[in-house]
Order: structure tokens, then sequence, then C-alpha cells
């Protein structure tokens, strides 16, 4: 199990390795920035060619393919993140001066076009599910950055922040939206309708979180139907598919934790307890199904490989929040972030981006492993931190 001190030598190596390289690196969906982009012929079919081969390339070809190094407009978000939780547990101003200045970047990077404050990827990113073109916000980029700004205010008390995740909001209630008797679906983007679970309770969490804080009902009662959505729809094990078209039928580690901590989020805010079922059903189901004994995080509930450092980050991140209320949680997370520096970080401080068994991939990503990898472990050691009290409180029988 690693210790406080053990998290904190790997956050500063993190932090330091980030910040030496100027918060750029890569991302596993980025390889329409190579110049072989030019051969797709604005083909939708050859652009996601070119995107899965780059993303599941077991060799740092980016390089040779003229994909530089680059900066994320999530990476950013998740850094703030834990600058701040940081800055909360150990009160070092340098934690609130970092966290700012991802801020302050996140707000002269926003997605041009829109009147209210929206994020997307720096690039082109064709999948099964579309072509989603360079600076399109994404519900789930904007979202979570959002939660971020939420953060930013409770820690600093200064309204911008607020108004910012306020601005996030007004964007989320433009976007188009998947009507049913059970419950409606925020769309993934706001071109066209697009129904997934996560990003669909990513968004509830945030219209939640902001509505409840200033007094709109009209965000608090979509973020009730969107929650109404995706919990109509949980399976009966306690699971998610991706979404409920047949291709999305899939149940992955990551983003059943983004759907664990988006309706925690909702519950928290508002007090409503129409869907605490559905969420300890969830979490169940994600500890069972998603975790070797030894700390591996499972991708797939039904596959270890690939081994992938998001699936780590978000799995230790999701448990931390649980951990007031699930003794269990935190030794769970304990065993994820002790297997996961000792066999994914570099010595040179960054985070792999997965091992296959056969070989680690040891690309560098800003997002999808450093930032979300600085954010969870800074969570940890906020829990950590004031561990031997929760553990007296226990013993005193003043926790569940």
């Amino acid at each position: 199990m690693p210790t406080t001190t053990s998290i904190q030598d790997s956050l500063e190596r993190l932090s330091s390795w980030v910040v030496h390289h100027g918060y750029r690196a890569y991302d596993p969906g980025d390889g329409q920035m190579s110049f072989l982009r030019a051969l797709t012929f604005n083909s939708p079919k050859l652009e996601r060619l070119l995107t899965a081969a780059v993303l599941r390339s077991p060799f740092h070809i980016r390089p040779l393919i003229g994909i530089r190094p680059h900066t994320s407009t999530k990476g950013m978000g998740y850094m703030a993140w834990g600058y701040l939780r940081r800055f909360r547990t150990t009160g070092d101003q340098s934690h609130a001066d970092s966290a700012r200045m991802c801020l302050d970047w996140l707000l002269q990077h926003r997605s041009p076009g829109y009147p209210q404050l929206c994020w997307g990827n720096e690039f082109t990113f064709t999948t099964r599910a579309g072509r989603i073109p360079a600076g399109e916000p994404t519900i789930v980029w904007s979202g979570l950055i959002g939660q971020a700004f939420v953060d930013a205010y409770e820690t600093f008390g200064e309204a911008r922040y607020l108004d910012a995740a306020s601005s996030v909001c007004d964007w989320i209630l433009t976007l188009p939206r998947e009507r049913t008797p059970t419950g409606d679906c925020l769309s993934y983007v706001s071109f066209i309708q697009s129904s997934i679970h996560n990003s669909n309770m990513i968004g509830a969490a945030l219209l939640a979180r902001v509505g409840a804080r200033i007094g709109r009902p009209d965000m608090v009662e979509l973020a009730r139907r969107a929650m109404a959505y995706s919990c109509a729809r949980q399976n009966a094990d306690g699971a998610w598919f991706y979404g409920e078209s047949s291709k999305y039928h899939w149940i992955d580690n990551f983003h059943t934790g983004y759907n664990l901590d988006s309706l925690k989020r909702y519950n928290d805010s508002t007090k409503d307890t129409e869907f605490v079922e559905h969420m300890w059903r969830g979490y169940d189901y994600f500890k069972r199904h998603f975790f070797e004994a030894d700390g591996r995080p499972k991708y797939m509930h039904d596959r270890l490989l690939p081994i992938d450092i998001q699936c780590a980050a978000q799995a230790i991140d999701t448990l931390c929040g649980f951990s007031d209320t699930d003794a269990e949680a935190l030794e769970i997370a304990d065993r994820v972030a002790g297997w996961t520096i000792t066999h994914m970080q570099s010595p040179a401080g960054y985070f792999y981006y997965r091992d296959l068994g056969w070989k680690k991939v040891r690309t560098p990503m800003l997002h999808w492993g450093q930032g979300t990898m600085f954010k969870a472990l800074a969570h940890l050691e906020s829990k950590l931190h004031v561990q031997p009290q929760s553990k007296a409180a226990i013993a005193a029988g003043d926790a569940p």
C-alpha cells in the first residue's frame, strides 16, 4: 500500500514533468494531427482508420508522422482540479497559483463560435460514432471542466469562477435532447443528437450542482430528467452500456466511474433520493467487476487487458468519492494507486498510457494519464490526510 509520503512523491514527480514539458503531451485520439491526414481525402472511413491506427499503436510513432506535443483543454481542467485539491489539503499557495493559471488558460482557449463557455478537442476526432471537428465542444469536456470551475469558486470564493460554470450550463441547455417518457438524454455534441450515458450524466451533474447553488430550478429539473433517462436504462445487475444503440453495447471501467461520480454529485447537490438505489447498485457492480486483487484495474467488466491509465485514474477518483460512506473504498483506491505507481509511472515522473500484457505503451498523454492521475492522486492524498480522524470516527460509531 502506498503511504501519504509516497503519494505526495508521485504527485510531485508527475507535476514536475507536466510543468517541465509546458503542459504539452499527446492524446490517444490525436491521429489526425498527423501530416497523413491529407491522405484521408476527408473520407470519414479513412479518418477513422488513421485515428484508430495511431490510438492503438504499441509504439511511439507520433513524432515520426508529424504529431507534436500539444495542450489539451480537458487535461488543463484536470490539472486545475488537482491543484485545487492539493491547495485545500496542504495550504501551499503555489498550488493555488497553478490552479488559477490553468483556469485562466481555459478561459482563453474556449471553443469559438459559441456565446457560452464550452470546450472540445484541439483535433478532429473520427470514430464509429461519427466525426467531431477540431474545436467543436462536447458535453463531456465542458461538463467536467465546469466542475473544476465550481470547485475553484468554492475554494477561492470568487464569483467569476461560478459565472464560468453557469455559462457552461447555459450552453448545455441549448443542446439537442432525446425526449422519452422515461427521461431526456442530453446530446454529446451540439450539431446532432448523440445519446451516450456517461456524457448525459456528466452534463446533468453540472446542471444540478450549479442550478442548486444559484437557484435555477430549470437546470435542476433537466438534470433530474437526464438522470431518469440513464437510470431507467441501467441493466438489472447494476451495469450501464456505453449507449443504447447496439454498436455501443460494451461495459467499461472509466465510463462506469463517470456515471457513478455524476449520480453522486447529483444526489449530493439536490438531496433528491430518487436515484440513490441506482447509484448503489451501480457502485456495487463497479467494485465487483473492475479490479484484480492486487489493484490492477480491468478495462472491461469481463476482460483485464489492456490495462489503461484512464481506468486506473478514474477508479481511484471514484472510490475516493465514495470513501466517506463505504469503508472498503479507500483500501481499494490505495491498492489501485500502489499498483499503478509501481507499474505505470515512469522514472521521469509521467504515467504510461497502457500495458498490453506483452508490451507497455509509454507514450505520455496529457489529459489521458497525466491530468486524470494528478487529480485522482490529489483526491487520494486528501483522503489519506484525514484518514486517522476518519478511522477514529468509524471506531466510535460516527460513520456508516
